[in-house]
């Protein structure tokens, strides 16, 4: 069925995001994978540790060998949002004053 004249007019219901929220949405998602990173990361050390002192070093051993490449950034980024979003938070809070 063709679509009439006044069909494709109409504006869409749906607003189209700028690149702005985009970019939010998108850094907001980073972060929730990080965060799940992390708290993975965490879980996986407690059980190498375990494991290790049950003489099993597999697991202890590969989580060194991702130490620095994987979860010292991941970390590290998840550091620096915290800190950006408290910055951000008191910058609009002082300009309410």
């Amino acid at each position: 069925m063709p679509e009439s004249s006044a069909d494709a007019t109409t504006p869409s219901t749906t607003p189209n995001p700028g690149l702005p929220q985009r970019l939010k949405g998108w850094l907001d998602g980073l972060l929730v994978a990080d965060v799940f990173l992390v708290i993975a990361g965490a879980l996986w050390f407690a059980v190498a540790v375990v494991l290790q002192g049950q003489g099993i070093g597999g697991p202890l051993a590969l989580f060194q060998s991702l130490w620095e490449p994987l979860f010292t950034p991941a970390i590290g980024l998840l550091m620096a949002a915290a800190l950006v979003s408290g910055l951000l938070g008191w910058w609009q809070r002082r300009g309410r004053r």
